[in-house]
């Protein structure tokens, strides 16, 4: 693989390699990328992935290769305190909770010692508290250039920092709001390279069509609301109808969330507006959109708050305009909605020739990477994805003894998922395995209902801790499973992928269904409709390949080195009845196969006397 990535570099060539678990692809792509003497952007799936990156393997590697160049680490805007927010939260004061207002008041004294200002680092503010959005800037809130605070700002320095590196580690979202983002220079945090490569390239398509269409969500009329209301209090006390104007919009944007219904629901945006309900609470939302653009203009140039307030008014009543013309083919038009917030989206069906786009304007050497980008030993369905049908394709394997190290049972007699009752008579079925590997387990759900039943059942039977996705962060949840040594961990999409627990703390993954994503999804079901309209077969080329790589990443998490040893359980009969059932299979590392759950336990019961 190394020798692979020193070729496309050399040659400003493009790249696609699968490299499974334990290949070294950090490595192989580090070494060949410092020693070549050029600039180098390296995009990873996650902030967690991208920290581990630039603070554990760049620094050995580094070391390693006696290297001199400067490494940097740029994250998105939002990722660093905003000293001109916090300033402006601090003199308006107003409606905080009370655990806001002393995190607001922890953060004064913590933007007094942070060189870096990255919020990750500071330690006494819980990650999901409500203070953050108001002391970060977004895109759509950065005063720029215009800023008083300007020769302080933690992005500004950053982003010198990134410049002058020869070494850059950034995250696929930050990478593509930026590729979009190209209206004003002060937005553009990440400087050209001669090389880029992207570390779980497996994300890079759904991440880039949500950055390649629109979107307008309810945080982002509600902080205008709040800036404006902020510029009133803190700078033009003269003009009232600021306050009134931004009241008014918070108010028709939480209206606009009450008619949406119940929560938890992504649903189409095309049938949505034709109901005259939806139709009358988006007029008043356009309205109060419309007053605060008057309201605002006649202030301007009193206040650089203000003055970019009045910018986001103006974008947003031209997303607003764009997402309601629904006519426009080639895109996915949908909503979504919590209990407090909603996004109105409309997102490409293909990306492939606007990331094309993307690449050809930057002449640079392209390499993407992933453990699971290949369906059937092909990386034919990544390739079309993302337009890089010119890439060389390198397929891997991992190095891992699966013949030794794991068994995969797919078992008999499995309830039907779909009646009553079903997730408790799964719990009961697997609790005997469960209980002989003493906890030690992912048990990985395609649902939160799903999820959500089984953990009640297991707390309800056993003895062994029992963790569940979203009662505390990720992070907290990986340290709890770590700590207690003998827990099962239930959980959902986050823990499918990134989550690396090596050695006889994780030695049982279990998959409730083959990962097929909701057919009621609307943009699952344009994305399908295009693929039919074109002469496609939309289950053999979206759905099957999707959920492929998506069971591949499940599995993944089951044996991270060479002296992990497990059982792997899929709990879906169509792995075995079905045609389809072989491409999973074949897809799969090259573990024994039994539908017998007593094989599994003796398998279970020969590892833990090891």
């Amino acid at each position: 693989m190394a020798g692979a990535v020193a070729r496309a570099i050399s040659a400003k060539s493009e790249l696609v390699v699968e490299a499974g678990t334990g290949t070294g692809k950090t490595y192989a792509y580090l070494a060949p990328a410092l020693r070549s003497g050029k600039k180098v952007i390296i995009s990873t799936g996650s902030k967690a992935l991208q920290d581990q990156l630039y603070s554990r393997d760049l620094p050995t590697v580094a070391k390693a290769l006696k290297f001199k160049g400067a490494l940097a680490l740029l994250k998105g805007r939002s990722n660093y305190l905003c000293l001109e927010r916090l300033e402006q939260q601090s003199m308006a004061g107003g409606d905080l909770a009370q655990q806001a207002m002393s995190d607001l008041v922890h953060l004064r004294g913590w933007s007094a010692e942070t060189v870096e200002g990255d919020i990750s680092t500071c330690g006494g503010v819980a990650e999901d508290s409500p203070i953050w959005p108001l002391v970060t800037s977004t895109n759509d809130n950065c005063l720029g250039s215009d800023c008083p605070q300007y020769k302080d700002c933690f992005v500004v320095k950053a982003r010198r920092k990134a410049l002058d590196a020869d070494i850059v580690v950034v995250n696929h979202h930050l990478f593509l709001a930026d590729m979009v983002v190209k209206e004003s220079g002060f937005a553009e945090l990440i400087p050209d390279a001669d090389v880029m490569i992207f570390d779980e390239a497996h994300q890079v398509p759904d991440i880039a069509s949500q950055y390649f269409g629109q979107q307008l969500s309810s945080r982002q009329l509600l902080d205008l609301a709040k800036d404006i209301i902020i510029a009133y209090r803190t700078e033009i006390r003269d003009v009232q109808q600021l306050q009134k104007s931004a009241d008014r919009l918070a108010a028709s944007t939480q209206d606009f969330r009450l008619a949406l219904g119940d929560p938890g629901f992504r649903g189409n945006l095309r049938d949505l507006l034709s109901n005259p309900t939806i139709q009358r609470a988006l007029l008043l939302l356009d309205d109060a959109l419309e007053l605060c653009y008057d309201v605002v203009k006649l202030s301007l140039g009193r206040s650089a708050l203000l003055d970019a307030a009045y910018e986001r008014v103006a974008l947003y009543r031209g997303r607003l305009k764009r997402l309601k013309d629904v006519s426009q083919p080639g895109f996915s038009y949908w909503y979504e909605c919590n209990s407090r917030h909603f996004v109105l989206a409309l997102t490409p069906l293909s990306v492939a020739e606007r990331f094309r786009e993307v690449m050809d304007e930057r002449p640079a050497s392209w390499i993407f990477t992933s453990a699971t980008l290949a369906v059937n030993d092909q990386v034919s369905h990544f390739v079309e994805r993302l337009g890089v049908t010119q890439a060389e394709s390198l397929i891997l394997s991992s190095p891992f003894d699966y013949a030794r190290q794991a068994l995969l049972c797919v078992p008999r007699n499995l309830p039907l998922s779909n009646r009553p009752g079903s997730s408790r008579q799964l719990a009961q079925m697997l609790t005997p395995l469960i209980e002989a590997n003493q906890g030690r387990c992912f048990f990985l759900c395609t649902s939160h209902r799903v999820m959500r039943e089984l953990a009640a059942t297991f707390r309800a039977t056993l003895t062994l801790p029992v963790l569940l996705q979203g009662e505390t962060s990720k992070g907290e949840l990986l340290r709890q499973f770590v700590a207690a040594g003998n827990a099962l961990l239930v959980a959902t999409s986050s823990f499918w992928e990134g989550v690396d627990v090596r050695g006889d703390l994780l030695s049982l993954v279990i998959i409730d269904k083959l990962p097929f994503a909701s057919p009621d999804d609307p943009l699952l079901k344009a994305r399908m409709e295009d693929c039919t309209l074109r002469g496609g077969d939309a289950f053999a080329d979206v759905q099957l390949p999707d959920a492929v790589i998506a069971l591949k990443q499940g599995v993944g998490r089951l044996i991270r080195d060479t002296d992990d040893r497990g059982v792997l359980v899929i709990c879906d009969n169509r792995l075995v009845m079905r045609p389809y059932g072989e491409v999973f299979v074949n897809s799969l590392p090259p573990a024994p196969r039994t539908r017998d759950l007593a094989k599994a336990l003796a398998f279970l019961r020969q590892t833990t006397a090891e």
